[in-house]
């Protein structure tokens, strides 16, 4: 239960250092409100043409009686509607954190010094190409074991009871697992640590990672909250980084730096 409760206090730590840095906060609201952006427009155009899609994809209904083509076809359509909002809850953070590799990783990295006891961070010194690759690569390997996890939760859902009682618990714990693995990636991935280790890592602190990743997914179920959240989710993700790696450090790092910074940082 204690590594619950710490995962938490990272959450609020990196809201608190992204409060204290104006200029890093603000330059990490733009990858988020460019997803929200294409992620709004997806769905709105789900929204409008979903049903077209469902007709065109299931020709099979065309000589039902009625009503029964018309109910199979709106059920197919909210069953696809639902699936997309669920995948874009769950994609939502390795999408923001793809289109916005540059603007974190400078982030992760400020918050690095900010707390490390020498003032340094680690540095990947890979090309910038390179680092968005190995981004792009995990990134959809996370998304892929993400969306097989949704529809399975999905589909347990229709389970009498359990599926509106237990199945959201779980669901919440799991979106809770894989935004944190998202999130810690940015650090983890400039210490050299591959997506595999980062998994047996994460597993090994279970309750750290939920009580980090769990109300951020709960947040994040509204996208716009989650565009104002990242930057302090990066850099809570950070912090929780260099605990996992067993990284000394200093905690509130930049408390008796000049109050300025705060703003110009």
């Amino acid at each position: 239960m204690r590594d619950l409760g710490a995962g938490f206090r990272y959450l609020l730590k990196g809201q608190r250092w992204v409060g204290r840095h104006g200029r890093q906060y603000g330059f990490g609201l733009l990858p988020g409100l460019i997803t929200l952006v294409l992620y709004a427009a997806t769905l709105v155009a789900l929204a409008l043409w979903g049903a077209d899609l469902v007709g065109w994809a299931t020709p099979f209904a065309d000589d039902w009686a009625d009503p029964w083509a018309g109910l199979f076809r709106g059920f197919l359509t909210a069953v696809l509607f639902a699936l997309a909002l669920l995948l874009s809850v769950l994609t939502f953070t390795a999408m923001t954190l793809l289109i916005g590799q540059p603007f974190y990783e400078s982030l992760s990295e400020k918050v690095d010094r900010d707390v490390s006891p020498d003032g340094t961070a680690p540095e990947s010194r890979l090309p910038l190409w390179r680092e968005l690759w190995i981004s792009a690569r995990d990134s959809l390997r996370i998304v892929l074991r993400a969306a097989v996890w949704a529809v399975l939760l999905f589909a347990l859902g229709f389970v009498p009871v359990a599926g509106q009682t237990v199945v959201p618990v779980i669901g919440f714990l799991v979106t809770g697992f894989f935004l944190t693995e998202e999130l810690t990636a940015v650090a983890l991935q400039r210490r050299g640590v591959e997506v595999r280790d980062r998994l047996a890592l994460l597993r090994s602190r279970k309750t750290l990672v939920w009580g980090f990743g769990t109300p951020l997914a709960l947040a994040f179920l509204v996208p716009f909250v989650a565009v104002f959240l990242m930057p302090g989710a990066v850099a809570g993700a950070t912090l929780m980084a260099r605990d996992l790696m067993g990284e000394e450090t200093q905690e509130d790092g930049a408390a008796g730096k000049p109050e300025e910074e705060g703003v110009d940082a």
